[in-house]
């Protein structure tokens, strides 16, 4: 590659958070290239990660060196990155009304690592959305799309300005609002959801949910835990969360 590519591209990664950005990582850039929804403005391979992409996708042969100068350090890219624009979240009636499953609406929780893999999570059981706040929360980048693998271009990522109103956005739509909080007196097990429809909200793994949030919530849970650690990753939290209302839901029809 020229060293002119290499300058231009390195001013697009300094851009506005919100600006094209790099997605790196076979499944991240294998989903990227098969949303029909997202822009991919450029892909580099290496010959070897080449073969594995569709006839259409035309990448640039770069060496995996030359490809990692792009990236953050240490980022794992397998030999392929793509950089794409972000992707235009739909509004929430419509992510509503597109799946029928849980929402998750998450408080506070900055590590894109983290709302990568809850993206993940919320893919594997059947959740609707993903709900981060608009300002306190990671945009769209590598690290997000290589923790989703693929996920983000499957769930909706919405962003809400205030989040105490898009609960109550949700409360109309019909969602029950679930919060989880160490300190609840009633486990998610034990609460009577019934068949309803919920949308669960999970705060900082340092912090919890913020108090007007917690008070914007139809009931607060907890998950069981031995007490052998004080706390549960947020993504973990959110997976068992998850876990724990899909198959209460599957348990329920097949009675």
């Amino acid at each position: 590659m020229s060293s002119q590519p290499r300058r231009r591209e390195a001013r697009v990664r300094g851009r506005d958070p919100h600006g094209p950005y790099w997605i790196y990582g076979a499944h991240a850039v294998r989903a990227a290239l098969g949303n029909p929804q997202r822009r991919v403005r450029r892909v580099l391979a290496t010959r070897e990660a080449a073969a594995a992409l569709p006839p259409d996708a035309a990448p640039e042969r770069a060496e995996a060196a030359a490809i990692a100068a792009l990236l953050p350090p240490g980022a794992v890219h397998q030999g392929l990155a793509a950089l794409v624009d972000p992707l235009a979240p739909p509004p929430l009636a419509e992510a509503l009304a597109a799946a029928p499953g849980p929402v998750l609406v998450l408080d506070q929780v900055t590590d894109p690592r983290n709302v990568g893999a809850i993206l993940r999570s919320a893919a594997a059981f059947g959740a609707a959305a993903v709900i981060v706040q608009h300002r306190h929360a990671p945009p769209e980048g590598g690290a997000m799309a290589r923790a989703a693998a693929g996920a983000l271009e499957r769930i909706p990522l919405l962003r809400a300005v205030n989040l105490a109103r898009t609960l109550d956005a949700l409360k109309r739509a019909g969602l029950w609002v679930v919060g989880l909080a160490a300190d609840a007196p009633t486990t998610l097990a034990e609460a009577d959801l019934g068949d309803r429809r919920v949308a669960l909200v999970l705060g900082s793994e340092d912090e919890g949910m913020r108090r007007l949030t917690r008070a914007a919530c139809d009931l607060t849970v907890r998950l069981p835990q031995s007490g052998a650690v004080e706390s549960l990753n947020v993504s973990v939290a959110a997976a068992v969360a998850l876990y724990a209302v899909q198959h209460g839901r599957l348990e329920r029809e097949s009675a």
